[in-house]
């Protein structure tokens, strides 16, 4: 006897292919679709069955053949591990918990009693059914039940043994026990589904029946539902608390059952609100620790071979797509589900079943399960593609952030001012390598080691600008916020490569296939349309990626101005620069949505060449099949073409969705990938490092430089240019600090004592003179750092304090007294637990000098880098901490650098001293009187200085202690928790968008975009009725009657009206979703801008920051698309269940409770996935922040070391987003399955009921169908999109809490003032009272006084008197009674802009912003250069620099922001000229001279007395009673009052007057009084 096979066609499904067995005889019994109706053969006797079960028997060969393959693998398996390993005695850890706990136990229980239960049917059956079988089948049998003997065997090792082999055991039983199903549905289930066979083992009856559900539950069931057990990645520290996806069961895995508790905790009645406790915990795997130190070192070699950034992504998630592969490839298999059953029915239906070998209950059966089997292989693909995106996510974070803190410091200034050509900056090729224990910033000695090599080009290889195509340097800090915010989420969105590479081409050659299965040769021609008009989407394609990448620019150019101008926020609204700015941002934005515009159009041209191609070829291929070809379009034929033509424009469709998200991925990935390879950074992380030749030379406890020059730019020599600030710090012969000595570095303004500590600490760029240069800084003993900008984290006092060391009573509290923290801390009622805030700004300058000071006191450091800490200080606390600090027990034996303007008061600790010279060299070095004796200037600066310090007692005031303007709660908390919505989005965030989109023309805008969203659904459904009606006038006439013409015809022409509707809408509709961008933004910035100083007090920046990042992308993104889809899907399924109800009236209440089922399945998945949104929201404001607050902090961290404990950090706050991020993903599949699976049901129903129902004619079947496989597809995204939409609205929600908050009162135009106002600097106040809050205490109260223009005022007062209270309710910055006149006018009858911006404020510390100096001296390009030269003069900056010096500033200077790279003096100076650029004829000043040196002070004063105009009064708040007893006036305040104001002459006649206490109390009362004499 023979067996043959027969083989079908490649478009035959796989459930199709059967073997042909010959029989005796002679006679065929075929397994296969082409077989007739009536039986081939008579009823198979008893004789031809034992015949027929000889030759298929052997199929039981192949359990037997796995069972001993498995016993085979079992036994070398042992012996291997006996071999290979000793034996490790460990501790039983039990039956049950080895199982992995009591359910695991009890299915491994389940299955052993099912393997034994087979194992006895099989017995019984042996015993029952001999006669049946020969010897053949006897040894088969028995073979069978060996197999069963084996499996209960190893079944009964499974619960009867704790050794970690049990899991292998447990895995080879499962493959034993599938192999055997398997052989048995081929055998018994599969003919049960076609009309002539009949199953082989079916005369065993209920003994086969019972044995195929036993062994279903085994092999199937038990494998599918039992739970995983939990295997740590890390052994030893295993998680506490699972999350349940690592433990939940193939099958929960599959179904998404593990996240149900969660939906249902969601919507338990009493819950509004899931908090991010509640959400399932972070799984190991995902833990950011975890993946840095996989992912990271994964992406290694690929940064150092500086190859694109994207293959170390896929290198890390090779795995996952590997098995995306399998999923894409089971997606692509099931979509074909659809039209085969659809074309096989429609075959039965129009044949009348003649010749049907399939039965057809098994094809409507097929419209169900191939669905479901799609979608769980879709779903499980995403979900794949969400964990990748969470865990990229995380990835890119830690690149980035690891990336910054590598970067040079300077690198953040604005270059583009310069006309020289930009370089791409040259990057090391270590560049973001993961740090190994080898790595400089682990290594102790190594950091700055002995740094030396020969001059070479090398050195000025790299440049602080980025690249070509990143022209903007100044927008590093927005673009850090977008590379974590917009360009990691265009990744994530992007990850699913295969949707583009693998599955749209693969549908795309089954969809040929199976049209040229149905139509023949003409599906060629069809397709051969579709290539011919293919490479116009691609043209396009290409046109959207370069609009994408200008766009993402311009993006970062309008964060860029968001962040600054929220950076000098204080200084924009003391000045009325509000309007400004915001023109300034809208500026910014206009231009990125004009690409946005751009981009959106070309999107819509995009859609609309894929939306009508399937049409032109549908056309076409229809055209050639029923014209030349001359055949009849029959409805299996129509139809069935239809289902694949759909499938080809939703892949097509898919083409264009993907490939902008595509494109934006790419993009965004260029952008990492140039931020890693472009960004300059520090000399230690570039390749081939200083190379040292003489290394036994220089001593391991060097301090020092030599012959070796440092530059902020990579690629200066040393050279200056006219246009451009390019300080050169030279040290030509060697300079060697003492060790466990107090080391003074002096100098004037801008000479660059700063870069000296700079360069020490390895931030600039080195460039060797000679082979014998060096520059080195030990720090195998700690190296501890104090900025002149104190930088201080969002912390509190203590932990800002301890900087992550620990906590050691004695030593903290011995600090807190040296450091004169001690009378600040009382002043807080939580004392040193109270919250800094956001850049300190619960604390004075001086305050934050000296948190920063006793953070360097307190570390274990040897060594101390002091910048200028004295200088915020005034001349009390300063001699404290001299006295105390300096000479205590706690810095003694100590190696202290400091740097200082105050050589008198520094002087007595000195025990070696550095004199820099204006042009960046020394100009002395040695012992105090060695410098002395040398430098004549400095001598004479020192007796200046002196005198000062006996005027000690003139400083009435700390100028260190804020004067009450933060209020604090009681637990020390400054910054509120982010308020968080809870329930549905409410209506004000839905007219937030909706209201915006028509604009004033709302009526005509929503009637057209109601007209399109109703006339093109109608159209398309109209076409798929007129091609079935078509198809029917082939039932009805012969075909030669049919004019396939006409009918083609007029369907071309319904498929033209229909694209120029949908398109010409779509163009309208976007017109609408850029007026409404627009808008909010608009609206969002100007609420922000018009905010109260308390509320931008209160409110990190990096929350603000969000808004204007993610939110508003989405406003312009997300929030647009989901909407138009949602309508147009809306209608699109409306359409499509009004025609199945007309074909199919039965279907009306299956649709309904489709409908009912999808609302209540979209209600559950909307609440629980608003509330993750919300927590996945707030969750990424901390993440910026951090990262904000370590630029900001970076050469801290790096003198620190801290990189380490700030990672950590950085750690944690990730962690808590991807544990809201990754479960929000997750919901999204647990929903979308569900809704397809329901889906897949109704359109098995509606196929059964049409299928067996009534007659309807294949025409209405094949339309009804068409229809009902639309609908289900269209409701799930239904569901999707517009749940989707809800909880994008998140951020309509968080913009819409930023438009609610306090606001300072909007410009009226009663509130403008003559345009001659202020003509005079008349100031009259009366009875003003003021506070800073309704319910706070009132500040000032009833302060009445009046000044002449052109007077000069001095305020002075005790700390808390109300100086600065003053200034600010002059200026109306906080809650005030009473009337204040400025030139007649009441202040509070002129609008605030108006009045700020005719009033002019100094502060002590200016804020500047990147640019250039001219661009902060008159931002909004009002004056011309002659003008802002001569304020420049009249401040006294030209008297400080001569044309000679490289440093000198000039209006094409480049200002870094917040100019950290001028000295304090000189910013000073820059905003007294911007003052008189203003022409104010109110100027307040807040002195703050102790900052700066003597000369620069001098400057100061003399411009303020000889050089402002003679009608502009002066207020100053004066710390030193020298600075104000030459002023016309004084006024003295005390607790909110005035005590006394007058002429100093006047009130130091009254022996009773508080300015003459203060006068006789000083120690130079002669000088004061003297000054009064002159």
């Amino acid at each position: 006897m023979e067996c043959t096979f027969s083989f079908p066609c490649l478009c035959t499904p796989f459930a199709m292919i059967q073997p042909v067995f010959e029989l005796p005889g002679g006679s065929f019994h075929t397994y296969g679709i082409n077989s007739p109706q009536k039986p081939l053969v008579a009823p198979l006797t008893l004789d031809q069955l034992t015949a027929l079960r000889t030759t298929s028997f052997d199929t039981l060969v192949i359990p037997v053949y796995s069972a001993s393959l498995s016993l085979f693998v079992l036994l070398v398996h042992a012996v291997w591990g006996c071999l290979k390993s000793k034996r490790n005695v460990t501790a039983n850890p039990g039956l049950i918990k080895a199982a992995g706990g009591c359910v695991n136990y009890t299915f491994r229980f389940v299955r052993l009693i099912a393997c034994l239960a087979l194992l006895g049917l099989e017995t019984r059956r042996l015993v029952l059914f001999q006669h049946f079988a020969g010897w053949y089948q006897d040894v088969l049998r028995f073979g069978l039940a060996g197999v069963y003997v084996y499996a209960s065997i190893l079944a009964l090792i499974s619960v009867s043994s704790s050794s970690t082999r049990v899991h292998t055991i447990t895995k080879h039983l499962s493959f034993t026990l599938l192999t055997t199903w398997l052989v048995f549905v081929y055998r018994d289930i599969f003919p049960l589904i076609t009309y002539h066979l009949r199953p082989i083992d079916a005369e065993y009856g209920s003994l086969l029946w019972t044995s195929i559900g036993i062994l279903s539950l085994a092999a199937v069931v038990v494998p599918l539902c039992a739970p995983r057990i939990y295997e740590p990645v890390d052994p030893e520290n295993p998680s506490t608390v699972l999350n349940p996806e690592q433990t939940a069961s193939i099958l929960s895995r599959l179904i998404f059952t593990f996240l149900d508790p969660l939906v249902y905790k969601a919507n338990s009645g009493g819950v509004e609100h899931l908090p991010l406790d509640e959400l399932p915990p972070l799984a190991d795997y995902d833990e950011a620790k975890y993946l840095v130190t996989r992912n990271l070192e994964r992406v290694q070699p690929y940064i150092a071979k500086k190859r694109h950034i994207f293959f170390g992504f896929l290198s890390i998630f090779r795995l996952e797509y590997t098995i995306m592969v399998l999923t894409t490839l089971l997606e692509v298999a099931m979509a074909f589900a659809s039209p085969i059953g659809v074309n096989k029915l429609l075959q039965y239906i129009e044949t009348g079943g003649e010749g049907a070998t399939i039965r057809p209950w098994f094809w409507i059966l097929w419209l169900l399960i191939g669905p479901v089997l799609g979608a769980i292989g879709s779903q499980y693909h995403s979900f794949l593609i969400s964990g990748i995106a969470v865990r990229l996510g995380a990835t890119i974070n830690q690149l980035v952030f690891d990336h910054a803190l590598r970067i040079r410091v300077k690198a953040e200034t604005r270059l583009e001012v310069s006309s020289e050509s930009t370089t791409a900056a040259a990057t090391p090729e270590n560049a973001s390598v993961v740090e190994q224990p080898g790595s400089p910033e682990n290594e102790d000695e190594s950091a700055n080691k002995h740094k030396q090599q020969e001059p070479s080009e090398a050195a000025s290889e790299a440049d602080t600008r980025v690249a070509d195509e990143e022209p903007s340097g100044g927008n590093l800090i927005g673009k850090i916020n977008n590379l974590v915010t917009s360009d990691a989420m265009s990744i994530g969105n992007g990850l699913d490569i295969y949707s583009i590479a693998l599955y749209v081409p693969l549908q795309m050659l089954g969809s040929v296939f199976f049209l040229y299965s149905v139509l023949g040769w003409s599906a060629f021609v069809g397709i051969l349309t579709t290539v011919a008009f293919f490479p116009i989407p691609g043209y396009l394609g290409n046109l959207m990626s370069g609009t994408q990448q200008a766009r993402m620019e311009k993006t970062d150019a309008r964060v860029q101005t968001v962040t600054e101008t929220l950076g000098i926020i204080r200084m924009i609204k003391l000045f009325g620069w509000e309007s400004k700015m915001k023109a300034r941002i809208e500026r910014a934005r206009a231009e990125e949505l004009r690409l946005l515009r751009r981009l959106k159009f070309l999107e819509n041209l995009t859609g609309i060449a894929n939306f009508a191609l399937p049409f032109i070829t549908t056309i076409v291929t229809f055209g050639t099949y029923s014209i030349i070809v001359k055949k009849e379009l029959t409805a299996s034929v129509v139809f069935s073409a239809l289902v694949v033509f759909d499938m080809i424009r939703g892949q097509l469709w898919t083409l264009s969705g993907r490939l902008p998200v595509l494109i934006r991925a790419k993009v965004s990935l260029d952008r990492i990938n140039s931020f890693l390879y472009s960004t300059e950074l520090l000399d230690k992380f570039t390749s081939g490092s200083h190379i040292s030749y003489n290394e036994e030379a220089i001593a391991s406890r060097v301090i020092g430089i030599k012959n070796a020059s440092f530059t902020w730019d990579a690629d200066s020599d040393g050279t200056a240019t006219p246009n451009r600030r390019n300080f050169v710090l030279r040290i030509d012969d060697e300079l060697v600090f003492k060790n466990d000595q107090i080391n003074l570095v002096v100098g004037p303004t801008g000479s660059g004592k700063t870069s000296l500590l700079m360069a020490l600490l390895g931030e600039m760029h080195y460039i060797p003179q000679s082979p014998t240069s060096y520059y080195h800084l030990p720090r195998s003993g700690g190296v501890a750092y104090a900025a002149q900008e104190s930088w201080v984290q969002s912390e509190t006092i203590r932990d800002n304090i301890l900087f992550g060391s620990e906590y050691d009573e004695v030593r903290y509290k011995k600090v807190i007294d040296q450091c004169g923290l001690k009378r600040d801390l009382e002043l807080f009622e939580a004392g040193d637990l109270t919250e800094v805030g956001e850049k300190g700004l619960t604390l004075s300058g001086g305050q934050k000098a000296r948190i920063t000071l006793a953070r360097a006191v307190y570390s274990k450091a040897e060594i101390l880098l002091l910048d200028d800490v004295l200088a915020a200080l005034d001349v009390h606390t300063a001699k404290w901490v001299v006295e105390q600090c300096f000479n205590g027990d706690l810095i003694r034996g100590r190696t202290v650098i400091l740097v200082t303007h105050n050589i008198a008061l520094a002087s007595p600790i000195a025990d070696f001293v550095v004199s820099l010279g204006r042009n960046g060299r020394i100009s002395q070095q040695g012992s105090l009187s060695k410098v002395l004796a040398k430098d004549a200037s400095l001598s004479a600066e020192l007796k200046v200085e002196e005198k000062e310090l006996v005027k000690a007692d003139e400083t009435i005031d700390d100028s260190n202690v804020p004067d009450g303007e933060i209020k604090l709660a009681q637990d020390g908390k400054l910054v509120v928790a982010e308020e968080i919505a809870v329930g549905r989005v409410g209506w004000a965030e839905v007219k937030l968008f909706f209201g915006s989109l028509g604009g004033k023309r709302w009526l005509l805008w929503w009637s057209a975009f109601a007209g399109n969203m109703l006339i093109t659904p109608l159209m398309e459904t109209f076409q798929v009725w007129y091609l079935g009606y078509w198809a029917h006038k082939y039932e009805e006439l012969p075909s030669s009657e049919v004019s396939a013409p006409y009918y083609l015809s007029v369907y071309s022409v319904l498929i033209v009206i229909s694209c120029t509707i949908n398109t010409s809408g779509y163009l309208y509709y976007v017109l609408g979703a850029i007026r409404a961008s627009k808008k909010i933004h608009e609206r969002l910035i100007s609420s922000v801008l018009g905010s109260t100083l308390r509320w931008l007090d209160t409110t990190p920046t990096s929350r603000v920051v969000n808004r204007c990042t993610q939110d508003i992308a989405s406003v312009d993104d997300d929030i647009p698309n989901l909407f138009s889809q949602v309508a147009e899907v809306t209608t699109f399924m409306l359409a499509r269940l009004v025609a199945v109800i007309i074909v199919a009236p039965a279907a009306l209440i299956p649709g309904l409770l489709v409908g009912i089922f999808g609302l209540t399945l979209g209600r559950l998945y909307l609440k629980t996935q608003l509330a993750i949104k919300r927590e996945m929201s707030n969750a990424q404001s901390p993440i910026l922040s951090h990262f904000a607050a370590a630029i900001a902090g970076l050469v801290s961290i790096r003198a620190y070391g801290a990189q380490k404990a700030v990672k950590q950090e950085f750690f944690v706050r990730i962690d808590k987003y991807t544990r809201a991020n990754r479960v929000y993903r997750d919901v999204t599949r647990w929903m979308s399955l569900r809704m397809e699976s329901m889906g897949a049901i109704f359109t098995a129903g509606i196929a059964a009921y049409l299928v067996y129902g009534r007659g309807v004619t294949a025409s209405n079947i094949g339309f009804a169908m068409n229809m009902a496989v639309g609908f289900c597809e269209l409701i799930r995204f239904w569901i999707f999109a517009s749940s989707r939409i809800e909880v994008q609205a998140n951020s309509l929600e968080r913009i819409q809490q930023y438009l609610e908050i306090d606001h300072e009162p909007a410009p009226t135009a009663a509130g403008v003032p003559p345009a001659y106002w202020p003509s005079s600097g008349n100031l009259s106040v009366e009875t003003l009272s003021a506070k800073y809050s309704a319910d706070g205490p009132t500040v000032l109260q009833d302060l009445s006084f009046n000044i002449r223009s052109g007077e000069r005022v001095g305020i002075v007062g005790r700390t808390g008197s109300g100086k600065s209270s003053l200034t600010l309710a002059l200026l109306r910055c906080i809650l005030t009674e009473g009337r204040v006149y400025y030139d007649g006018i009441p202040t509070d009858s002129v609008n605030l802009d108006a009045l700020r911006s005719n009033i002019t404020i100094i502060p002590q510390v200016p804020e500047l912003i990147s640019g250039t100096l001219r661009q902060n001296l008159d931002p909004f390009e009002e004056q011309d250069d002659a003008v802002l030269n001569d304020c420049l003069r009249a401040a006294g900056l030209f008297s400080l620099q001569h044309h000679e010096d490289e440093a000198r500033l000039t209006l094409d200077s480049a200002i870094a922001s917040g100019g950290s790279n001028l000295s304090v003096g000189q910013r000073q100076i820059i905003a007294l000229a911007r003052a008189m650029v203003r022409k104010s004829k109110l100027l307040i000043l807040d002195e703050a001279t102790s900052a700066i040196d003597n000369e620069t002070d001098n400057v100061i004063q003399e411009s303020l007395r000889n050089e402002l105009d003679k009608d502009v009064t002066l207020l100053t708040i004066a710390h030193r009673l020298q600075t104000i007893m030459d002023a016309d006036k004084i006024m003295v305040l005390d607790a909110g009052r005035i005590a006394e104001f007058g002429e100093p002459k006047e009130l130091l006649k009254d022996n009773e007057s508080l300015l003459r206490a203060l006068v006789d109390e000083s120690s130079d009362k002669d000088h004061l009084y003297s000054m009064l004499k002159a």
